[in-house]
């Protein structure tokens, strides 16, 4: 198994391009059902989940191309099963956006248990109340799912959670369904309001795209069509962090500051200033790394929300960002019972931190980080731990690291050209 070996202590200099959103390719591959013509993504991230997705697609019939690099074109002329891989399914979470596209497709679908990080309980249940509520059938088992449906009907659905997943396999089911569905308490996270765009070009009609209502007017068919898949800003925001602790100075281009208010907001709350330069930013050196205290100098929490809040996926990175800031800061980690454990680690390291419970922690920095040999325990965390290793002194190694490239793409050759010191090793 493969490694980084990092040694620590240099700034991140230099020009970095974010690769696409893998949340907002996901669906996509998962959504290429709904049509029988061809539909072509660029700028998809070579990471191993859409690698894994492609496989999942790829078994149920639809083909698949690199038609250049970061190019993938897909058609499902037929669709040759509906049962998905089980094996294949343990890999991912995404693995549960194929319902809405196969209940709309062929009526049917036999799904395993969704796998991906081990962060927590991960809810289906918002996915199985949108589902029923558009005509679906479900048999829930320990082995997985069997949902089928004689006719989606358009009706109104209100989610119990702002799912994105769930709002996003709401919107493939109810496209060709019967009628008008109103989905309430709908996610409209940047990747979710991108999805809603590429779904009408293939012909869907969604309307208040970027609000938490959405309306559907079903449509007979889908057609092919191409969509060029936009930057991650959970990447952005993760190179934000390791520029800022590694007193480094970088330029992202293409980052599109619109869907980054409450990220660089809670930046500025620990003493990292960020300049917009159209739709560029650019981090320079020299932050000052100081947590601004609330009013009457009360401990500050920085914690997770659905969009416009601060990304759940952005909470490991923030968390080792505020150890080498000035100051005491809570860590509120609302969403997931397990994100927060690997903050032993940065313990490990060095780190200042207080674990109060399973959502919370309390940081007080800075700390001196030194190197230490880690194992990632998801995505997430694992760019937190790399973070770390860049700013602490020494030496590190993180084992499983396919949990970061699951996430990441090329996450080391984009640091050493950034002038990190990190190579990849068999392990």
């Amino acid at each position: 198994m493969d490694e980084f070996i990092i040694d620590g202590g240099y700034p991140l200099e230099g020009t970095l391009i974010p690769s696409g959103n893998k949340n907002a390719a996901l669906p996509m591959l998962a959504a290429s059902i709904l049509t029988d013509e061809e539909v072509v993504l660029r700028n998809v991230p070579q990471i191993d989940d859409i690698r894994t997705m492609v496989e999942i697609v790829s078994a149920l019939g639809v083909e698949v191309r690199e038609s250049a690099e970061r190019e993938l074109t897909l058609r499902a002329r037929r669709i040759s099963t509906t049962k998905l891989d089980r094996e294949l399914c343990r890999r991912i979470r995404a693995s549960i956006l194929l319902a809405g596209s196969l209940l709309a497709r062929c009526g049917q679908i036999t799904l395993p248990p969704p796998g991906g990080d081990v962060i927590g309980r991960r809810r289906v249940d918002t996915h199985l109340v949108a589902l029923r509520s558009l005509g679906a059938e479900i048999d829930v088992g320990n082995s997985g799912y069997q949902m089928n449906t004689v006719g989606l009907r358009g009706t109104e659905i209100f989610l119990d959670e702002a799912s994105v997943t769930g709002t996003e396999n709401a919107l493939m089911a109810a496209c060709t369904a019967e009628g008008r569905t109103v989905i309430k308490n709908a996610a409209s996270e940047p990747h979710v309001q991108e999805f809603a765009l590429f779904l009408n070009k293939l012909g869907a009609r969604i309307s208040n795209v970027g609000t938490n209502t959405l309306i559907v007017d079903g449509v007979e068919t889908l057609h092919g069509g191409e969509h060029e898949v936009g930057p991650d800003h959970i990447e952005i925001g993760s190179f934000i962090g390791a520029a800022a602790v590694t007193n480094g100075q970088i330029l992202i281009k293409n980052a599109v500051p619109s869907h980054l208010p409450m990220i660089l907001l809670v930046f500025r709350r620990l003493g990292i200033e960020v300049e917009i330069r159209g739709e560029d930013l650019f981090v320079p050196r020299e932050q000052s790394l100081r947590i601004l205290a609330d009013a009457h100098g009360v401990i500050p929490r920085i914690d997770d929300a659905p969009w416009p809040g601060f990304p759940a996926d952005l909470m490991s990175i923030v968390t080792v960002v505020a150890t080498q800031c000035q100051g005491s800061v809570l860590v509120f980690e609302k969403m997931y019972e397990s994100r927060m454990f690997f903050v032993d680690k940065l313990v490990s390291m060095g780190a200042h931190i207080i674990l109060c419970d399973p959502h919370r922690a309390v940081l007080m920095g800075p700390a001196r980080l030194h190197g230490e040999t880690l194992t990632s325990p998801d995505i997430r965390a694992g760019m937190a731990m790399l973070i770390a290793a860049l700013c602490a002194e020494g030496r590190s190694v993180i084992k499983n690291i396919s949990q970061i490239d699951r996430g990441y793409e090329r996450i080391d050759e984009k640091l050493r050209s950034l002038g990190a010191h990190i190579v990849r090793a068999g392990g």
